[in-house]
């Protein structure tokens, strides 16, 4: 009977990652609680191979037209460091930038090394960053906003999209931000979108945007922003939303609602309020006590009790999904497992409704009951049974033995079922399920007497109906 303590890791392991190998929640178990998160919050990747080695052992990954999406799979099943690639996720839903305008590979790429950098530090700094990102300017045409000619997309999407939400700002606000942020655009800008369609994905030759400030583009009038006036630049614009009580519910909403438990979509905020009210102001609270720090306010998260209480609340993303399924597999971890296989395996994630470096719109995807349609869910299942039950990947091959190893004469069909729903990470299944299970393993068991002669046949057939469940669309 797994512990409670393991359970919890368990569950702080699938929001803080993407799940838990057997041996990692054996280590994990052994934690206390609140280490174990310091261990996610504070760890930095310390073992993880660089680009530049990847792409020079594994040339195929680099070579494919759309390598970023491979490229994150492959950091995001071999990192010791999940939260870092998790937070990466969360943002680029939220920030949502796509390869097709940008033409830019390498931009897409600096962004995402951004977010994995960034990710966890104060939101005001994150904001700075974004705003100087190369393919954020190009995404929302900043590089077009002049001084004498202004463009408003950046300045309408940082309020309505990535800070405040709609209803907390007025249209003058828009303009005054827009002015605030004429200059801020990239190294030869036209130029730059010439050449974007010469674009080398190779370590030589690559052409890097750059972000400049354009003194003489930048309007330097008087503005008056959200009831305060000033000469304001962008970064004093972005001072004055991050200190807004409308920013910090609207931060801290994302964050539960990625954290903690699905909400209705990002659109329908303004009309539905939150699903916990008491937790987003405790939320909010943290973020207003830690000057706006994303770290910190997942280290009160992660440490409350309505998190605790949470486990299986929200849907997985594809990306979370494949990528949680794969790392119990343990396929890509090995010398050869990451040319076109997993180019393959992340263009599942689009079939299932999430292309990565490819959202659909400025809004990103829209989550929870969303992602699950009836095309997405047999992919999603096919998915599932088809690596979760093959005894020629090595992490498959280990759990069997696992609990193979863990059985005897006098195992019932009971134990047996609840060890395969425990390793694959500790999961709870519907009553439905579990009968389902028993069947199989009573089947099993009244046919051969006990478990012990031939075990495989009978985990991996249990594995399969795990991971076919509903519940395994959860974490």
């Amino acid at each position: 009977m797994a512990t409670r303590d393991r359970k919890l890791a368990a569950h702080l392991a699938r929001r803080a990652g993407f799940g838990a190998t057997p041996d990692e929640l054996d280590y994990y178990e052994s934690m206390v609680y609140e280490d174990l998160v310091d261990h996610f919050l504070d760890r930095e990747s310390l073992d993880h191979v660089t680009d530049d080695l990847i792409y020079r052992r594994h040339p195929n990954m680099h070579a494919q037209l759309h390598h970023n999406p491979m490229h994150w799979a492959y950091r995001m099943l071999t990192t010791d460091s999940p939260l870092e690639e998790k937070i990466s996720l969360f943002w680029h839903g939220i920030f949502a930038t796509a390869e097709p305008k940008i033409n830019n590979f390498g931009a897409i790429n600096n962004q995402i090394n951004m977010f994995r950098d960034k990710g966890l530090e104060k939101f005001d700094d994150i904001l700075i960053e974004l705003s100087k990102d190369p393919a954020m300017i190009v995404w929302l045409d900043n590089q077009t906003n002049h001084k004498n000619e202004i463009n408003e997309n950046y300045g309408r999407e940082i309020l309505e999209l990535f800070s405040m939400g709609v209803g907390n700002y007025t249209e003058q606000d828009i303009k005054e931000c827009a002015r605030a942020f004429t200059g801020w655009t990239i190294e030869n800008s036209e130029y730059m979108a010439l050449m974007g369609n010469k674009d080398s994905i190779w370590p030589y030759g690559r052409i890097f945007w750059h972000f400049e400030y354009d003194e003489n583009d930048h309007d330097g009038g008087e503005k008056t922003f959200l009831g305060e006036t000033g000469n304001f630049n962008g970064d004093d614009i972005i001072r004055i939303i991050c200190k807004q009580e409308a920013t910090a519910q609207f931060v801290s909403r994302h964050l539960y609602n990625y954290f903690v438990a699905d909400e209705v979509p990002v659109p329908q905020w303004g009309h539905v309020p939150p699903k916990d009210p008491d937790a987003i102001n405790k939320l909010s609270q943290a973020y207003r006590e830690t000057s706006y720090s994303i770290r910190e306010m997942l280290r009160f998260l992660f440490n409350s009790d309505f998190f605790k209480q949470s486990r299986f609340t929200r849907i997985k993303s594809p990306a979370e999904f494949i990528v949680n399924t794969l790392r119990y597999t343990n396929e890509f971890n090995v010398i050869d497992g990451a040319d076109n296989t997993v180019y393959q395996v992340m263009e599942e994630s689009g079939f299932m409704g999430q292309k990565l470096t490819n959202p659909p719109s400025v809004e990103g995807w829209h989550t929870g009951e969303e992602w699950i349609t009836s095309g997405s869910l047999v992919d999603r299942v096919n998915f599932a049974s088809k690596y979760i039950t093959d005894l020629s990947n090595p992490g498959v091959e280990k759990m069997v033995a696992r609990v193979g190893k863990s059985i005897n004469t006098k195992t019932s069909p009971t134990e047996l079922v609840d060890k395969c729903i425990a390793i694959l990470g500790e999961l709870e299944v519907s009553p439905d399920t579990y009968d389902s299970l028993m069947t199989i393993a009573e089947h099993a068991h009244s046919a051969d007497g006990d478990f012990t002669s031939a075990p495989e046949p009978i985990i991996t057939k249990a594995f399969q109906i795990i991971s076919s469940s509903k519940e395994f669309q959860l974490c």
